[in-house]
């Protein structure tokens, strides 16, 4: 595996590639790397090469009350990870690589950028944006894998590559979980024992909701008053937002109709953990996805 740190240096690689029409996977991370991230790693290589993971803690994205100082760096042993999964490229350049003295370029997708953790992180999707379009721009890939545990994220990049006519596919993949629920993420390593424990209750919350609407219930009030009945139950548990959205606006739904997602935002303890599940009509029924 290479390791390359310049932006110079790494479209040369991408050219390469591309002369020689080998399609680039691309897995944008900000490492502390976990199984959600090697799955995605696992789908690139299934159907690209060469695989390219970048690693970058990318300030922009953070809000100034944030943990971008505190956020975990676990670098080396992340290469040492990629490096065994087959990895073809590790891309880490530096904040000063990425955004040289005089940069002054935001991207923002209106309305999608604005609501839920839009709103709870002003300016967060900006940063996203922003980071990767440029990653976009240098690795020249034919498709970005994404997790759907962020699915506004992923969602506020479909809507950005079609706007700017984007030649980048996004392949969205399923969330990991561990075995009791719990959505992986690289905040869980905030959780002490109790809210470890706690923070199940926002799986169970998104299970009761795919119980409730494959019984044949179509009503969100009584979706939304049945998940926020489970996230109570935990005493360690502060809900930030529990509301189900079309799948592509992200605009609140009061019966169900198409695609959409019930979203789960809450604090367990100090730390702040996301979930979803995914609600799609077919036929006239739903499956839901979690």
């Amino acid at each position: 595996m290479e390791t390359i740190h310049t932006i110079s240096w790494m479209k040369e690689v991408a050219k390469d590639s591309l002369i020689n029409e080998r399609p680039i996977g691309l897995v944008p991370t900000m490492g502390a790397l976990h199984e959600g991230h090697f799955s995605l790693v696992r789908e690139a290589k299934r159907k690209c090469s060469p695989v390219v993971v970048s690693i970058f803690v990318n300030p922009k994205q953070f809000g100034p009350a944030e943990d971008l100082k505190k956020y975990p760096r676990t670098f080396e042993a992340d290469r040492e990870a990629l490096a065994n999964l087959g990895v073809d490229v590790l891309f880490a350049p530096s904040a000063e690589e990425m955004y040289p003295a005089g940069f002054s370029t935001s991207i923002s997708v209106k309305g999608l950028c604005d609501r839920w953790e839009g709103r709870v992180r002003p300016g967060h999707f900006d940063g996203v944006a922003t980071v990767v379009l440029k990653l976009f721009e240098i690795v020249k890939p034919h498709t970005a894998f994404f997790g759907r545990k962020d699915a506004q994220q992923a969602r506020v990049i479909q809507q950005m590559s079609a706007d700017l006519n984007l030649d980048t596919q996004i392949d969205l993949c399923p969330i990991v979980r561990e075995p009791d629920g719990l959505a992986l993420s690289s905040r869980n390593i905030y959780l002490n024992h109790d809210d470890r424990h706690a923070a199940i209750a926002i799986s169970r919350s998104l299970a009761t909701c795919k119980k409730i609407i494959e019984g044949g219930e179509r009503d969100v009030v009584r979706l939304l008053a049945a998940m926020r009945g489970t996230l109570e139950s935990e005493s360690r548990l502060t809900p930030d937002y529990v509301e189900i959205v079309d799948a592509a606006t992200f605009e609140p739904v009061r019966a169900l109709r198409g695609n959409c997602y019930a979203l789960i935002a809450a604090k367990a303890g100090t730390t702040r953990l996301i979930d979803n599940a995914y609600i799609e009509q077919e036929n006239g029924s739903f499956r839901v996805s979690m």
